[in-house]
């Protein structure tokens, strides 16, 4: 079943300081437009320049996942792309009046009660998935880092960290469906080790770091004087810790908290992307900077794809229809019905099929020797396939009927012969006005396209 893409319904605005800088920021979620995606604003700027959170825009990764467009930059996104991502809205403008976003309380919570608070709603427009049809991975050997991703009809993200810390040892979390994520994903904290801290601070970072925000890991021994020192450091009131432990871990909401972390950072960057993803993905020690050249990896592959519409389908799933379905809607009988099943349908775009057989009655002529499937049937079958896309708009289509009225940018790039499996994707040109319709198609054999073409036609009432 097809989804919709989801925005939010009005705007909601957040405050809190910058992890890293310490300013304060106020950064308000909008409503946004179909096919819009995720955009920044930062409206501190003279014109008020847009950063589209997109993985080609990623400029650092060291600490956070970084951002830049045209020389304006936002830091700190992932927290707010995963909330975003987790409750599956897809269009949403975000305006900020500082260069990073607010670490509030270091997870995605308060982004979640925010977008929830403004509503979530349906468009018009239908969602644009990427769908993982072959395995996917990055790895690096030397740091044991490994992503990949696996074809599966659902999303869901497995993780797994390992730090070699006597505190932090191997963990693991899992997202088995986006709807776990609000309460299961979207409240773990960022986390630090002790050791980290002093360097961090000394480099002119996490000004607007805590033990609020972020769980501390002591994974050593340290002296009660080095703890002084760093809680003098952070300007906090000077705490004892007896052992190796968590310095605030009253704060955690699960045992595998930093894994679950990891895992909403995952989500964050892979929101960069640009599309909901369907398949299963692996993560073994991810961190920012292997999620970004993922996500490449990904986006760089949807990009090869859309200059190859290949369509993806599962020739033994049951088909939307049937050929008695199929009859139901079409006036064409046999000889010149040229549709066997319809795979899949949305408003704007149709997958259909032909089976050839050697005993099509045209072979006896075209030709003798050597059997092709003529050229003209297959502008047929592929303005068929694209009738009942349109007939299907109307509810009572057995009343209507599609005549040519245009075909023009026709191609045949290979033959069709007995024995394949011609397979149409036809979509929608441009919408249909006064009962006119443009459409564009391909036809397949297997991983080759066969044919491809334009066509006009009218929809005509016949009672």
């Amino acid at each position: 079943m097809s989804q919709k893409q989801r925005t939010i319904a009005k705007a909601v605005t957040l405050k809190g300081a910058g992890l890293h800088t310490g300013l304060d920021v106020e950064m308000t979620f909008k409503p946004a437009p179909e096919n819009f995606g995720y955009r920044f604003q930062r409206v501190d700027l003279k014109d008020k320049p847009i950063v589209h959170a997109i993985v080609e825009n990623v400029v650092d990764t060291s600490r956070s996942t970084v951002i830049e467009e045209n020389g304006a930059r936002v830091g700190t996104v992932e927290h707010v792309l995963s909330a975003a991502y987790g409750l599956q809205v897809d269009n949403l403008l975000i305006e900020i009046n500082a260069p990073e976003t607010p670490i509030l309380d270091g997870s995605a919570k308060y982004f979640v009660q925010a977008i929830l608070e403004a509503g979530i709603v349906e468009q018009q427009a239908e969602k644009k998935y990427y769908v993982v049809s072959n395995n996917i991975s990055y790895s690096d050997e030397e740091l044991g880092i490994e992503l990949m991703t696996f074809p599966d009809e659902e999303f869901s993200i497995n993780v797994m960290i390992d730090y070699n810390s006597s505190v932090l040892g191997n963990q693991y979390a899992t997202l088995n469906s986006l709807k776990e994520y609000k309460e299961q994903i979207s409240g773990c904290k960022t986390f630090v080790f002790l050791r980290e801290l002093e360097f961090l601070l000394k480099n002119n970072l996490i000004k607007g770091g805590s033990l609020d925000n972020a769980i501390v890991i002591l994974d050593k021994n340290v002296s009660q004087e080095e703890l002084d020192h760093l809680a003098d450091l952070f300007h906090k009131p000077r705490i004892t810790v007896k052992s190796q432990s968590y310095l605030n871990p009253s704060d955690l909401h699960f045992p595998n908290e930093p894994a679950r972390h990891k895992l909403l950072d995952l989500l964050g960057d892979l929101a960069l992307v640009g599309h909901p993803i369907k398949g299963k993905i692996l993560a073994t020690r991810p961190g920012h900077a292997s999620n970004v050249e993922f996500a490449k990896k990904i986006k760089q592959i949807i990009k090869e794809g859309s200059k190859n519409p290949i369509p993806h389908v599962n020739l033994n799933a049951k088909p939307l229809m049937d050929i008695n379905q199929i009859k139901k809607i079409l006036p064409h009988r046999p000889p010149f019905l040229l549709v066997d099943k319809i795979l899949s349908m949305t408003k704007t775009e149709i997958i259909g099929l032909k089976n050839i057989t050697m005993n099509e009655s045209f072979f006896v002529g075209h030709f003798p020797d050597e059997p092709l499937f003529p050229g003209v049937l297959q502008i047929e079958a592929f303005a068929q396939v694209g009738g009942i896309l349109v007939l299907s708009s109307v509810p009572d289509p057995e009343n209507y009927i599609t005549y040519f009225m245009k075909i023009e940018n026709v191609k045949f790039r290979a033959k069709v012969v007995p024995g394949d499996t011609l397979i149409f994707k036809c979509e929608i040109a441009s919408p249909i006005r006064r009962g006119i319709v443009s459409m564009t198609g391909f036809g397949f054999v297997g991983d080759k396209i066969v044919m491809e073409g334009e066509m006009m036609a009218q929809i005509t009432k016949t009672k």
